[in-house]
């Protein structure tokens, strides 16, 4: 009887595994033929530009990688935008096309590039580094509220401003040198003046990085003060298994894999589709950054200069909880603030929502005390979408003067570096503008029958509250 259980068992296991194994080959199978089925990769997902710059590029200075950005984008221009057929009806908002509504051409400043405003009696300097997928465009309201103030940098992250198959090889070591070359080209301008660093997303880490990297090394910082919005300081669970995607695809010999999305290029300043090796950069550099902040510990942090953050309650593309458990918590009471954005908390608002965003930081509102400036920009109340910033550490409020626009619940990831007036991303149209005006599209109709995802066309992409910010900024930097 006992060898008779015994053999049962182990019938039993085999089956369960081999079971087990034939579920996860199919689900595999399935996942890579759904995959495999999205649209055809176009040329600006094939094509590879030799003159991006890379860690291992022999690039002195700054001026040696503005050299080689301008062969960058000549290449650019003979590889794709002088290798297209004649334009189609369908190309009349594809950015890759000379003379569409979308073609970066069409603006008085390429912001696809890096850029440098001088001021000879400047008494600071303002360094800006854009997100993932991103242009220099994405810094450009900062980069004009500084204009004239001080000596203004935009940096081009490697690999963007060109085509979207620039992110399937670009690493975040090479962002990272980059953003190396313009802090030192500042600091040599500037001499004994305070640099500042604004950084959006990704760039907000790259900064991030710079300082922890040198605090490491037993360096000074070189930021007088960072300001960081939306930073990637973690990424949902998910990022971590990305690169797997892309490894199965360079086996099977299919390059769609490579590929979270593969959508229309339509935005100017802005990638549309987005590489698997993208997020996984993204993944690492926030790995790396939050190794560094648990192996110097609050004692050596204090080395870092004061950091302020602006941060949405609700972001779907990084972790907001990692910004205050894996950053602010870990920061010692140097001068540190958080500024988060809340839901516009309107009852109807508040009856449609699944769940309250809010909730898992009850513990830490619930703190005695922090070792940074908190504060919470929130509805008045239920019944008005009048707003003020509450300082949680006192309770105490102000108001601001501002309000939620109607129909808008909440704001995103890419919201934040935007204000109303935006002419690309802003909700306000203007016949006088031959380019896009991606702010004002709504465009209505039955679902999956247009190439933009209905979700992208809906999402917010301008800050109601963005001239609240540039006041916080110049607390931060033109007062000091």
């Amino acid at each position: 009887m006992k060898a008779i259980i015994i053999g049962s068992t182990k019938h039993l296991a085999f089956a369960v595994f081999y079971s087990s194994v034939g579920t996860s080959i199919a689900l595999i199978a399935m996942a890579v033929w759904f995959l495999n089925s999205r649209p055809d990769l176009s040329l600006w997902h094939t094509t590879d530009l030799q003159s991006e710059y890379t860690v291992k590029t022999e690039v002195n200075n700054f001026s040696d990688y503005l050299a080689l950005e301008e062969q960058l984008f000549v290449e650019l221009d003979k590889k794709v935008y002088q290798n297209q057929s004649e334009p189609q009806y369908f190309d009349i908002l594809n950015r890759y096309v000379r003379g569409s509504y979308s073609d970066p051409g069409l603006w008085s400043q390429d912001w696809n590039r890096s850029f440098e405003w001088s001021k000879v009696d400047a008494e600071y300097g303002v360094l800006l580094l854009h997100g993932m997928s991103d242009s220099p465009y994405a810094m450009s309201h900062f980069a004009k509220h500084y204009k004239g103030k001080a000596h203004v940098l935009g940096l081009r992250l490697p690999g963007h401003g060109t085509l979207p198959s620039a992110l399937t090889k670009v690493t975040w070591q090479d962002m990272a040198a980059a953003v190396a070359l313009a802090t030192e080209q500042m600091k040599q301008t500037l001499g004994d003046k305070p640099l500042y660093v604004v950084g959006f997303s990704t760039g907000a880490a790259l900064a991030l990085n710079h300082e922890l990297e040198r605090i490491a090394s037993n360096k000074q910082a070189h930021y007088a003060a960072m300001v960081l919005f939306s930073p990637a300081i973690g990424l949902p669970p998910v990022a971590a298994g990305a690169r797997w995607q892309a490894r199965l695809g360079n086996i099977l010999g299919l390059d769609k894999l490579g590929w979270n999305s593969i959508q229309s290029e339509y935005d100017p300043f802005k990638y549309g589709s987005f590489a698997v090796n993208a997020g996984d950069v993204v993944y690492r550099l926030s790995e790396h950054n939050l190794e560094l902040i648990n192996q110097l510990g609050k004692e050596r942090l204090a080395g870092l200069a004061p950091i302020l953050t602006f941060q949405s309650l609700t972001d779907d593309t990084v972790d907001t909880s990692a910004v205050v458990n894996s950053l602010y918590q870990k920061l010692p009471n140097v001068g540190h603030e958080l500024v988060m954005f809340d839901i516009n908390r309107t009852k109807v608002n508040l009856s449609l929502i699944l769940n309250d965003p809010l909730l898992p930081y009850e513990a830490v509102l619930a703190q005695d005390a922090y070792d940074f400036t908190f504060t919470l920009v929130e509805n008045e109340s239920a019944d008005t979408r009048k707003i003020h910033a509450r300082r949680l550490n006192d309770d105490s409020k102000q108001e601001l003067g501002l309000i939620w626009p109607k129909q808008v619940y909440s704001l995103s990831h890419v919201a934040l570096p935007f204000p109303k007036s935006d002419p690309l991303y802003g909700p306000v149209g203007d016949q006088k503008k031959q380019h896009i005006q991606i702010g004002i599209a709504a465009s209505r109709g039955e679902r999956g029958v247009l190439t933009v995802p209905a979700s992208e066309m809906m999402r917010q992409k301008w800050n109601p509250f963005h001239s609240y910010m540039l006041k916080k900024m110049d607390q931060i930097i033109v007062a000091q």
